[in-house]
């Protein structure tokens, strides 16, 4: 139904895509994928709407397809004053009320025929919209979602979690031919996240999702695009299936590589005798036998397989301290107490040793980030925080802690560095080179502006981290990254966190809400509740043991011993098509 033909676009500042082409059929639940910033919003914006942008290429839609679209930036409008049925049915009741309108000024009216037609196109769009089932098919989707409990409140007393997934309900009912998604897990709690997959399996259309999430991108789609360096990838198959294609692709480059080397290394040697001998004897056989050689190693350097869908460059992110603290306590919360409009966390304790990496979990609208706020303030009485403590903050409001007028230069200033190569040579770390230090903040993605958080974050070398869905945004290999770095951190973190990735691969433990009060529970049995919820009972047993072969794979491919990496990806292969 689309179809992408050599696909070119650039911005003055950025070029995006060079001769990309890719297919969307029907049926497939495709993912979109690449790193923050490679241009995946731009290109759905292109998709939504070709006529605004000056591309080059063939974009072939087909002129009947109908395209639904849920933005990763929707928020509740806190006037709304309709229910969440009314919100989630309103095409259906609108055309409802229209019929009824029809009859009733039929019943008086002199001039019939019109009136007629009008009935007869009303009720053509009705059923073209299987609007007898509607209500049906709204509980269906409420259900299906678990939020039946929210159908008669009103849209403006939901949170923004739950509206998310009101308005995915709301698309899928209309039926697009193909529905595009932005990023629409950012911020979901765990649960709302299972619903959003459940939302997205049953679906039986057309779907283009742009995600980072690792439990979607596992669980919900059967084609992957992924764009990166310019270039566009397409496989037919699950994410997981696409990741140990990559690997296998990996192993395969990594021998060449090294075959390569060997190679090359000998004409060096070549090359410096007959340099060597050139310099006592001239003559011109000589000569040219050694431009020869330079000539061939030259193409052999050429032709080195480039891959860049394979080693997708990593940020360089790092938590460092300046000033380390013994085994104490550096956060003390002791019987703390929040409530707006209604009370939602009370007689809340707990303590953060000076080491302590510990993940804040709960349902969306449960009053964390007010909680991770006051800790960052330091002006409520019932928490006290250690003199000898240095905190730094990231918001999941990126606004509070980035101006958009700003350019990222501005923002490294303002946050204490003195010189222009000092930040440049700083933030390159972070994969910010070239002309886009004089970005605007606000031009930025979402994944970008994470990423320039977790940079200042990382420049105060505080001995305390409060991080508000710190991966929300950000691609899986910056997730990656930024896991690493929380290993490596030698502070206490307290992270407020919906991805379950991250909580169990860098948390020492949970503070989870329960019943508008906080208690703490160990990885083991955190895991153990997630896995009993969403998984059957083997899957992590059996998620532990392909993590294990990867890390044996790395190691492998570190020692260059290539045949136990074929043999180990053998021993992973199997294992994939189990889970």
């Amino acid at each position: 139904m689309i179809k992408v033909d050599n696909l070119s676009f650039s911005f003055p500042q950025k070029e995006l895509y060079k001769n990309i082409s890719f297919t969307l059929e029907e049926a497939q639940h495709c993912a979109f994928i690449g790193t923050s910033g490679s241009g995946k919003s731009t290109l759905i914006d292109i998709l939504m709407d070709p006529e605004r942008y000056l591309f080059e290429g063939k974009l072939e839609i087909d002129p009947t397809c109908s395209i639904g679209y849920v933005s990763q930036f929707s928020q509740v409008d806190q006037t709304e004053e309709t229910t969440v049925f009314e919100y989630i049915g309103e095409e259906f009741i609108k055309i409802q009320n229209e019929i009824t309108s029809i009859c009733t000024e039929m019943e008086t009216s002199l001039d019939i025929e019109p009136l007629l037609e009008k009935y007869q196109a009303a009720l053509d769009a009705f059923d073209s919209m299987d609007g007898d089932n509607f209500e049906s098919n709204i509980n269906k989707k409420l259900n299906l979602a678990n939020l039946m409990k929210l159908k008669d409140l009103r849209v403006s007393d939901i949170s923004g979690g739950e509206f998310k997934l009101i308005q995915v309900m709301k698309e899928m009912l209309s039926s697009p031919d193909l529905m595009i998604m932005d990023e629409p897990d950012v911020f979901l709690d765990f649960e709302n996240l299972n619903a959003l997959k459940n939302l997205i399996n049953s679906h039986k259309g057309m779907l283009l999702v742009v995600t980072h999430n690792r439990y979607l991108l596992n669980h919900c789609f059967n084609k992957i695009i992924h764009l990166e360096d310019l270039e566009i990838q397409e496989f037919d198959g699950r994410y997981i299936e696409y990741n140990f294609s990559l690997l296998q692709t990996k192993i395969e480059l990594q021998e060449i590589a090294v075959a390569e080397q060997e190679e090359i290394n000998r004409y060096d040697n070549i090359i410096d005798n007959l340099r060597a001998i050139a310099t006592i004897n001239s003559e011109a056989s000589r000569g040219r036998a050694l431009k020869a050689r330079v000539r061939f190693q030259e193409r052999l350097e050429a032709r080195r397989i480039k891959a860049p869908f394979v080693d997708i460059k990593q940020p360089n992110i790092r938590f460092d301290t300046d000033h380390e603290m013994e085994d104490t306590t550096v956060v003390n919360v002791r019987n703390y107490r929040v409530a707006f409009d209604e009370l939602l966390l009370d007689n809340v304790s707990f303590e953060i040793k000076s080491t302590d990496k510990v993940a804040i979990i709960g349902p969306n609208g449960t009053g964390k980030t007010t909680l991770l706020r006051e800790i960052f303030k330091n002006r409520h009485d019932s928490i006290e925080i250690n003199r000898d403590v240095t905190a730094a903050y990231l918001s999941q409001v990126q606004g509070e802690m980035l101006t958009d007028s700003n350019t990222i230069l501005d923002e490294f200033i303002d946050a204490g560095f003195s010189t222009y190569d000092e930040i440049r040579s700083y933030i390159a770390n972070y994969g910010f080179e070239g002309e886009i230090l004089t970005q605007k903040i606000g031009s930025l993605s979402g994944g970008e502006k994470n990423l320039l958080q977790l940079a200042k974050v990382s420049a105060t070398k505080a001995n305390v981290l409060l991080l508000d869905e710190p991966t929300s945004h950000l691609d899986t290999y910056t997730q990656i990254a930024l896991e690493n770095a929380i290993q490596d951190y030698k502070g206490a973190i307290l992270m407020i966190s919906h991805d379950f990735y991250s909580v169990v691969n860098g948390m020492d433990y949970v503070l989870i809400i329960e019943d508008k009060t906080i208690s703490k529970m160990s990885m083991q049995e955190f895991r153990q509740m997630i896995y009993t919820s969403h998984f059957n009972k083997d899957y992590l047993e059996m998620e532990q043991k392909k993590k294990s072969i990867e890390m044996k794979i790395e190691l492998a491919l570190k020692d260059t011993n290539f045949e136990l990496a074929k043999v180990l990806v053998d021993e992973l292969e199997e294992l994939i098509k189990l889970l």
